[in-house]
């Protein structure tokens, strides 16, 4: 979604794991040309066929300590020895440029881009049921049962974060919940408070 007045608008996708953020981001992307995946700054190295500045961007971990003391980022974390973070020039570029910019991250890291961009919109996916939850994660059939309980339980207290979010989506069908997400955009591209510009028109 490019627009002709005004800057893009930063939307946020969060959710427990198994809500199946990646797939309904992706199945999204397809549907809106204009709109820009937020690309993430990485420590570990490239894979194969990945490149820098579509995949992600990849500094040293120096260059990435350097960011985080600077204020470069919205949010970051450290797992296991390789830091990962969300660049907060390619988000404020890209809006300034009338885009809109997807971000597709765990709740610690939506937190995070809250306290840092309280102006973006921060929409909640959940699965409709917990069977179907449970039912997800051992589909993926990298789960021992020790494992899942972890998960599983973790992924049900995740659920208590949904009242920091601005809204909740189920992802029931992965094209109904795409459908819903528009939706959102929609109408916030239509909220009073980001069109005041149109009353100075009159």
């Amino acid at each position: 979604m490019a627009h002709a007045r005004g800057s893009g608008i930063l939307f946020v996708l969060s959710g427990p794991s198994g809500a199946g953020k990646g797939t309904v981001c992706k199945a999204l992307m397809e549907t809106l040309p204009d709109m820009r995946l937020s690309v993430s700054v990485t420590t570990r190295p490239p894979r194969p066929g990945e490149r820098h500045g579509v995949n992600y961007f990849f500094h040293t971990k120096a260059e990435f300590e350097a960011m985080i003391e600077n204020g470069e980022l919205l949010e970051w974390a450290r797992v296991f020895d390789n830091y990962y973070g969300t660049p907060r020039a390619y988000v404020e570029e890209n809006l300034a440029a009338g885009h809109d910019v997807l971000l597709e991250i765990d709740i610690q890291g939506a937190m995070q881009v809250k306290r840092a961009y309280p102006q973006g919109v921060f929409i909640f996916l959940i699965p409709p049921s917990a069977t179907e939850l449970e039912a997800r994660i051992l589909g993926r059939g990298t789960e021992t049962e020790d494992s899942f309980r972890q998960r599983f339980g973790a992924a049900r207290h995740e659920l208590q974060m949904m009242k920091e979010y601005n809204y909740v989506v189920v992802n029931d069908v992965v094209e109904a919940a795409c459908e819903r997400i528009r939706a959102i955009m929609t109408a916030e591209h239509c909220s009073v408070s980001r069109n005041l510009h149109l009353m100075s028109e009159w």
